[in-house]
């Protein structure tokens, strides 16, 4: 099968060996926070850093403000490959409608830099600089709803990623005191993991309509910091240190981790948990044979089925 990756996702290569990716327009959800709508869950925006345009989308559950019940908090990273989306896509926007309101949390979706732009460690650094505006943000649905005891990083593909390094960040110690929040685990969708050795899952998957091997390996050319191969630590996550893993466990953190076994990455992501069990790290994992990369994001099913999983790892 040729390999039309660059065309597919409308890469430009400029003389000077940068690269362009136009994106395509996709659908975008306004944030609704009047009470008095007929709907479920309140949103809103917020501000982290107007310099990089970084901001979050706060949901909260309406059920939340009708009583002195405070809530777990999630702090959720949208998927698609470090390069495109937002926490505005209607499909990102309407999962943390989902999640808010079937798992009973305060859901903030972090609006990150994307790559080519903006290549890693960008992604990762706005991931940790929102922990600490949230820590000490007095926006009232923060600390009005909020048990800041009970705070979760969470993520889907590239998101999930984003989540694992931000914690490794925390609980190696690296972003100083983050009190009064208390993180409590980690919820890994899919994560988007890479390696320059292709394993048996990508080499069967290799021409998936969904995450087709030659998109994946663009991607990663695209986020990654130039020169840079798949081996990086900051693509490949058994090429982290090894301590930092460690301080996860030392945390007391627990991990979920979830898959389906027709995604390209399910080999990588089932490493993963391999690695955090052999670092002693408390792992949940749930691999699922069917299903492909994003499918809670396009079944309902499928995505009540995840959040069921959330909610009860939250709770145990």
């Amino acid at each position: 099968m040729p390999d039309n990756s660059e065309e597919h996702m409308k890469i430009i290569r400029k003389p000077d060996g940068t690269l362009t990716l136009l994106r395509k327009p996709e659908s975008r959800s306004l944030p609704q926070s009047d009470p008095t709508l007929s709907i479920t869950v309140l949103s809103k925006d917020l501000t982290i850093n107007p310099h990089n345009d970084t901001w979050l989308r706060l949901f909260l559950p309406k059920q939340g403000t009708n009583d002195n019940k405070k809530l777990p908090l999630i702090v959720f990273f949208h998927g698609s490959g470090f390069v495109t989306s937002s926490a505005a896509s209607t499909m990102f926007h309407d999962f943390c409608v989902n999640i808010a309101d079937g798992a009973a949390a305060v859901v903030a979706s972090v609006e990150y830099r994307l790559a080519p732009e903006h290549r890693l460690p960008a992604a990762y650094d706005d991931a940790v600089e929102t922990i600490h505006w949230i820590k000490s943000s007095q926006d009232e649905w923060l600390t009005k709803h909020v048990d800041y005891s009970r705070c979760y990083l969470m993520g889907n593909s590239a998101g999930a990623t984003i989540a694992y390094y931000a914690g490794l960040r925390v609980a190696s110690g690296e972003v100083g005191d983050l009190e009064p929040l208390k993180i409590q685990g980690m919820i890994l969708r899919q994560p988007y993991i890479g390696g320059t050795r292709r394993t048996e899952s990508e080499l069967r998957l290799e021409n998936d309509a969904v995450l087709p091997l030659s998109d994946n390996d663009l991607m990663w050319e695209l986020a990654l910091p130039v020169g840079a191969d798949r081996d990086h630590e900051y693509c490949n996550l058994t090429a982290v240190d090894g301590w930092r893993v460690e301080k996860v466990r030392d945390q007391g953190w627990r991990v979920m981790v979830s898959g389906c076994g027709g995604d390209p990455l399910v080999d990588r992501d089932r490493e993963l948990v391999k690695l955090l069990e052999e670092k002693g790290v408390c792992v949940v994992s749930d691999f699922e044979e069917e299903g492909c990369h994003g499918i809670e994001l396009t079944d309902p099913n499928k995505a009540k089925t995840l959040i069921s999983l959330v909610k009860h790892f939250m709770s145990s």
